[in-house]
């Protein structure tokens, strides 16, 4: 959480963007930067399961980060540019990638709001313009942007572990899982590695927006900035603040 916030200081200074794609070395859930958390979770079972947490600097519901693959996207915006379009170019790579992996996505579009942020899993149900696979949700995606910079946070199922989220909880939400989450390896029979999942996600910036996407070499700046942000995600009243 860090390093993807000491990118999106990067995006405000350099204007580049950037890509970054990864997994997680322990479950963890993370929660939204606005949800409630304080009274919501059993700190004991968490503990139990060998299950850490983490609140995001970006929106959104709780989320378990385990068998799936997490991407952030960093990049300079203005006050004009529009919500919608950043998510449209966003999901344009997702689709290419996920289409090269062999997985047709759609758009969702459902009939009702997206829900506020709550203690519903963030996978119960797709909002608008998230990406699905057989009607199912498959990514999950939240956006913040501050200062003329945008950070996008992105998770891609590999297999299905959401549905655990209630049993972490003091009172689970009284409305279930509307449909069970999509999964990679739903689609495809098998689960792909972060290796595959990341050259494909590359491979869709090179040939969509930039073939000259180079991997980003960390420098000092950098490295600063994630150093200093992580005392804040390491603290404890940040992660229950609320």
């Amino acid at each position: 959480m860090a390093l993807d916030e000491a990118l999106m200081a990067r995006a405000r200074r350099t204007g580049e963007h950037v890509l970054r794609v990864y997994g997680w070395s322990a479950p963890t859930l993370s929660l939204g930067r606005n949800q409630r958390a304080q009274g919501v979770y059993r700190s004991d079972e968490l503990e139990r399961r060998g299950v850490g947490v983490v609140r995001r600097p970006t929106g959104g519901r709780a989320l378990l980060h385990h068998r799936e693959i997490t991407y952030s996207v960093t990049a300079p915006c203005t006050a004009d540019s529009g919500l919608a379009a950043e998510y449209r170019r966003i999901n344009l790579l997702l689709s290419s990638a996920l289409g090269a992996l062999g997985v047709p996505v759609d758009v969702a579009a459902p009939a009702s709001r997206s829900a506020p942020p709550s203690a519903t899993p963030c996978f119960a149900e797709p909002a608008r313009g998230e990406l699905t696979f057989d009607g199912r949700k498959l990514v999950g995606s939240a956006q913040w942007r501050e200062d003329g910079a945008l950070l996008q946070h992105g998770s891609i199922l590999v297999d299905d572990d959401q549905a655990t989220i209630p049993s972490l909880m003091r009172e689970p939400p009284p409305v279930a899982l509307s449909s069970r989450p999509a999964t990679l390896r739903d689609a495809l029979g098998h689960a792909p590695v972060l290796h595959e999942a990341a050259e494909a996600l590359f491979a869709a910036v090179r040939t969509l927006l930039d073939p000259r996407a180079q991997p980003l070499e960390r420098d000092e700046a950098l490295a600063q900035d994630a150093e200093r942000l992580a005392t804040r995600f390491r603290d404890a009243t940040w992660t229950w603040r609320r």
